[in-house]
């Protein structure tokens, strides 16, 4: 198949079009990463288009003037990737048009678009959905978020409206559109995956694991991603403060939102902060953990919970993500209700008085259970455009 894969950024499209890439498919990557940097996730270069100037200046507005100042920018930045896009899949006749929402609008209403199956990915849950729950949080916390505009929330609703077919990432996502309205035999559910051999934690690791937890030592809590809201650190922080300090410690790894910047100041006499890490650094980072804790209030599908299965981690996070994807209750992991944060630190309280039944949990959850690994997705993916297309595909 001609397939054309147009993201404003990374999210899961450069797995997938390597991927897609592997099983024989002719596949274009349109992105705003320059040429050389797509090229470290196994894309070759001459299978990408680059707007990097629309990265930089992405960039630029974000580090000059913050949330306030990408707002701002938003439909003009929105619009100039989806116009640079749109000129680019003109050039072509296409099978398949794979845009993430946000920069799919004038993707989707080209003339060439007509007969290609025409596929919106959402990353997230229904804008709506996440809107009402980031709402809920502000009230909750007293801090604004960055919530979708409503100028978002109107664009990305045409999106659906143009698309032959959504594709979510995770199975909350997908009720998340039911909820919303969207008719299920448009709403298509493929679980996002990671490369699995990359995270896969050594013997000798999950051994080092085991002998600390059985030891009595103190139990390490392990976060990797942005240290947000949105990410449930409201609640974190209170498990934090609510459990000894003697018994536990915490980790983050990865960028501070501004929004929480208040929030991981007053947490760092208990919690350790590591800046981002290039995703080639992140298995060592997986292997300091011996349990991996995301609250987390709205996600389509955090790659760091998957990351963190692959490595043996034994996981504590809510089913407003990939929770129900990837967790099951009891024998890798818990899954626990949002803005419950008694509920986590009960569980870690058993996690430091059954130290042999959490080793025995990292010792077996790896083999027993396996994470999708990115080929996966993408054989999904393509019997996803078979199903849709028929016959009117010739398979390789």
């Amino acid at each position: 198949m001609r397939i054309a894969i147009a993201v404003h950024g990374r999210f899961e499209a450069f797995d997938l079009a390597r991927e897609l890439l592997r099983r024989g498919h002719r596949v274009r990557l349109l992105t705003n990463y320059p040429r050389w940097a797509v090229n470290r996730f196994g894309v070759p270069g001459d299978c990408v288009d680059s707007f990097w100037a629309h990265g930089v200046l992405a960039r630029v507005a974000a580090r000059l003037g913050g949330p306030r100042l990408v707002r701002r920018w938003e439909p003009q930045l929105h619009r100039l990737f989806g116009r640079w896009a749109a000129s680019v899949i003109r050039q072509q006749s296409w099978d398949v048009v794979y845009a993430f929402s946000g920069i799919a609008e004038e993707i989707l209403r080209e003339q060439v678009c007509g007969s290609s199956l025409r596929l919106v990915v959402r990353a997230s849950a229904h804008i709506r959905a996440q809107d009402e729950l980031l709402r809920e949080e502000e009230l909750r916390t007293g801090t604004p978020l960055d919530r979708p505009s409503p100028w978002m929330v109107a664009r990305e609703e045409r999106e659906y409206g143009l698309a032959d077919a959504i594709r979510v990432l995770s199975s909350f996502a997908y009720q998340t559109f039911l909820a919303q309205g969207i008719p299920a035999n448009k709403v298509k559910l493929i679980v996002s995956g990671v490369q699995t051999e990359a995270f896969r934690a050594s013997p000798a690791d999950l051994d080092a694991r085991c002998a600390r937890i059985v030891s009595g030592a103190p139990l390490r809590v392990l976060n990797v991603g942005t240290f947000a809201y949105r990410k449930g650190v409201w609640d974190t922080a209170t498990v934090i403060q609510a459990l000894d300090t003697a018994r536990f410690e915490y980790r983050f790894v990865g960028p501070v939102a501004a929004e929480a910047a208040g929030l991981a100041a007053r947490l760092q006499a208990r919690a350790t902060f590591v800046p981002k890490q290039r995703q080639s650094e992140l298995p060592a980072a997986y292997a300091w953990g011996d349990i991996f804790m995301l609250p987390t209030i709205e996600d389509g599908f955090p790659a760091v919970l998957a990351q963190a299965a692959a490595a043996g981690l034994p996981i504590l996070t809510t089913p407003n993500g990939a929770g129900g994807d990837l967790v099951h209750d009891a024998e890798n992991g818990w899954v626990l209700p949002i803005r419950s944060p008694q509920r986590f630190v009960e569980r870690l309280q058993w996690a430091d008085t059954h130290r042999h039944e959490l080793a025995e949990i990292v010792r077996t959850s790896q083999a027993r259970f396996r994470v999708r690994d990115s080929s996966t997705v993408a054989a999904e993916f393509e019997q996803l455009c078979y199903d849709y297309r028929g016959a009117s595909f010739v398979r390789a």
